[in-house]
């Protein structure tokens, strides 16, 4: 316990030391912001990446999807790095600097507005961006908790949130993207080298690949084909999902306002790239390796209150059941990692809707670079408190957000961001129905009874079909973009 303590108290010093950095850089909004939009090639490869993956994904989505889909799910780890990541950044890296420079903007909100010349767009999007990234980022609390509490368990619950919430804080709150940039790259070396231990460890323990395969071919030969038992629908949704929601998440577009130049953005992508599909893959592959682990006995299996698999615990079992004791806390240092930096971007951009789109854009528009700045670093602060609060005490509101959060944001920005960006032919009525109407379809599927992927994946659809149907109906000259 004493080299755990020793190893997290080391872990934290760094996190102030980041801070403090970041803070002595930071001198105006751009700065805190968008690091002066001069960051290098590798601070934003692994500042995206980072964001990209969270702990929810090592946690919960990697154990439920390797469960039930089998190897099957390995192609959710690759098509989420050659597309989500690869193609984002091929696609839209340069573009969006480019727009950015010339159109005045640092926010996805302030683009929809000057694009589309509508203010509504511009209140919409902030509002989306608060009601579905706070949950998300109450997700990210709660699953790193539960970790954090099995591994320190005199820590308990409550105090393990709080303990992430205040070094969160910290350096986001100090240096901004500065520090979340630079914090971003060391996390993302210290995640590289703990899925490495991961796989060594779980192809060790089971004796090797072969073994696992014919074990699983054993107990359902479609564990180990091309499309898993559930079929290919959805498996398609779950790709979908995760690999096209990147082209207009807020947080992830944010990282193209702030890098340096073109150069930056071809180095960039291929870094991010090899990142994301290294992560992917391994954390899918170990997801479809715990019904191996729970026929050999080898890993326990928890229970829900009525007797149903609780998915959630299977990830954390299977590493508790193949880590080394003595080199656990490198694994929770991983998960600590992952889900800190995709706090921060959550974060950072929920505080930006608040303050940059919403108080700057409607209610003062002509505050001082300087108190700007200062706003920022306390709707940090409070966007932190206020995701902490609800993971401490999820009401069910919440939790059913929680689960739509990713394709209700895709569902609302693809639509109008990607036509707006690319065609001069949509207009303002398409980016408004396109926008709304996405978000609608996504909710009311789900709420009808369909799972998450599959209705944010039509509700993504639906919002890149709409709005140039709408645009080419409703034909009044009301763009503002060149």
């Amino acid at each position: 316990m004493s080299v755990k303590i020793i190893v997290l108290a080391a872990y934290a010093l760094m996190i102030i030391i980041v801070g403090v950095i970041g803070l002595r850089k930071t001198k105006s909004f751009n700065d805190f912001f968008l690091g002066g939009g001069n960051v290098g090639p590798w601070f934003t490869a692994f500042s995206y990446a980072t964001a990209y993956f969270s702990a929810v994904v090592f946690i919960g989505f990697a154990g439920k999807v390797g469960w039930g889909f089998g190897y099957s799910g390995i192609w959710i780890g690759i098509i989420n790095g050659l597309v989500g990541v690869l193609a984002v950044w091929a696609i839209l890296g340069w573009k969006v600097k480019k727009v950015s420079t010339e159109m005045g903007i640092s926010t996805l909100s302030e683009f929809l507005d000057k694009r589309y010349n509508s203010p509504f767009l511009k209140i919409f999007a902030s509002v989306a961006i608060f009601v579905f990234l706070i949950p998300y980022s109450a997700a990210v609390f709660i699953g790193l908790s539960y970790l954090f509490k099995s591994t320190f368990p005199d820590l308990g619950y409550v105090n393990a949130v709080i303990f992430i919430a205040i070094f969160t804080t910290i350096y986001l709150v100090l240096g901004g993207y500065k520090s979340m940039t630079l914090i971003d790259t060391i996390f993302g070396i210290i995640m590289i080298i703990g899925v490495l231990i991961m796989i060594y460890f779980t192809l060790d323990k089971a004796g090797g690949l072969s073994v696992i395969t014919s074990t699983l071919n054993e107990i359902n030969p479609k564990l180990t084909s091309a499309i898993g038992p559930p079929g290919w629908w959805p498996l398609f949704s779950l790709i979908f999902l995760t690999s096209v929601a990147p082209f207009a998440m807020p947080q992830l577009i944010q990282k193209f306002y702030a890098v340096k130049d073109r150069k930056a953005i071809r180095v960039g992508m291929i870094g991010s790239s090899v990142f994301a599909v290294l992560l992917g893959v391994i954390a899918y592959f170990m997801g479809s390796t715990t019904r191996f682990f729970a026929k050999t006995g080898q890993m326990k299996i928890i229970s829900n209150a009525d007797g149903s698999l609780n998915v959630d615990a299977l990830m954390p079992e299977l590493l508790t059941s193949v880590i080394p004791e003595s080199l656990f806390i490198i694994i929770l240092l991983v998960l600590l990692s992952a889900s800190m930096s995709t706090l921060a971007a959550l974060i950072l951009v929920s505080s930006s809707s608040l303050v940059k789109d919403f108080y700057a854009g409607f209610i003062n528009k002509n505050v001082t670079d300087k108190k700007l700045t200062l706003l920022m670093r306390f709707g940090s602060a409070f966007f932190v408190l206020l995701s902490a609060l609800i993971a401490i005490n999820p009401p069910e509101t919440i939790v059913s957000i929680l689960g739509i959060s990713w394709g209700a944001i895709g569902s609302a920005f693809l639509g109008p961001f990607i036509w707006g960006l690319f065609s001069k032919k949509v207009n303002k009525v398409g980016a408004i129905a396109s926008m709304v109407g996405g978000v609608a379809i996504c909710l009311i599927l789900f709420i009808y009874g369909m799972s998450s992927p599959q209705a944010g994946t039509i509700g993504m659809i639906s919002s890149l079909a709409i709005n140039p149907i709408f645009s080419l109906f409703f034909t009044k000259k009301t763009n503002s973009f060149k």
